[in-house]
């Protein structure tokens, strides 16, 4: 099972109260946190994700109305994001990378902390991520983080300017086992068209997953598109880089004898169809 599928199985902190989610109200005021449907009604031509809003602790809660406002915003494709106004911590022209579902953020923020001149900026549906990201930018002082609350699918075709990242993150996304659910993964021909646009030349996409099935229609996904090429000379998978955490779930997925699988492709200059 991938790490996105354990997002909602999070525990409580010991002790620690807790808001449980009503979807019949708000659980922020407007502008305050994160909406509960920031993108209803713009068309979603891959469903890539099932929106969760479940159980948030107080330090998440406490996070999330304090640092929202700042370091957070809603996707819901009204305006294109400048990201030098976003990332208004780090010099203009900051590389920028969009990392596409974060989990619980532990390993964003490892991520974050050794690249501080690089600008993070995690997508992600799941509220108490959303908060305990916060809390741990915040607790380490990480001024590099934002986050966007919402379909990262509409983040790249409506909200981010052409040629704008240096970098694609997808870890550990959900696999939809399912045959009759493939169409619902991330990593397909029409992701990637869009995701090229966005993507600067020379710009890398990561992938991640620990299953195998998946593993394989994303390499012969990403080996089949003129826009991207394999980093690996011999056209196969990559060893994990350094700058990816060994997150705590995928050492239990190792220890149980899982195999993860990392793609690492880079976005070429040209590419055989228009961008």
């Amino acid at each position: 099972m991938s790490e996105t599928n354990q997002q909602s199985e999070s525990p409580r902190e010991p002790g620690a109260p807790h808001h449980e989610a009503n979807p019949r109200a708000p659980m922020f005021e407007p502008g305050a946190g994160p909406a509960a449907n920031p993108s209803d009604g713009h068309e979603r031509t891959i469903r890539s994700f099932q929106p969760r809003r479940s159980r948030v602790t107080k330090a998440q809660h406490d996070a999330l109305v304090r640092l929202w406002p700042r370091w957070g915003f809603d996707i819901d494709g009204s305006r294109v994001v400048d990201l030098d106004q976003l990332f208004d911590t780090l010099p203009p022209g900051a590389p920028v990378v969009l990392e596409i579902g974060f989990g619980m953020g532990e390993a964003t923020a490892q991520m974050a902390a050794a690249e501080p001149d690089t600008g993070i900026l995690a997508a992600d549906v799941h509220t108490p991520g959303q908060g305990n990201l916060l809390r741990l930018a915040e607790l380490n002082g990480l001024h590099n983080v934002r986050v966007a609350n919402g379909d990262a699918i509409i983040l790249l075709r409506e909200m981010l300017p052409p040629d704008c990242l240096a970098g694609v993150r997808v870890y550990f996304p959900d696999p939809w086992p399912k045959k009759r659910h493939h169409k619902r993964r991330i990593i397909q021909p029409a992701f990637l068209d869009l995701a090229a646009t966005r993507m600067a030349p020379g710009a890398l996409l990561h992938c991640a997953t620990d299953w195998e099935p998946y593993a394989e229609q994303m390499l012969e996904v990403l080996t089949a598109h003129p826009a991207f090429e394999n980093t690996q000379p011999d056209g196969g998978f990559a060893p994990r880089p350094e700058h990816r955490p060994l997150t705590r779930f995928e050492g239990q997925g190792l220890d149980k004898g899982h195999s993860v699988r990392d793609l690492l492709f880079r976005r070429k200059a040209s590419c055989g169809r228009p961008l």
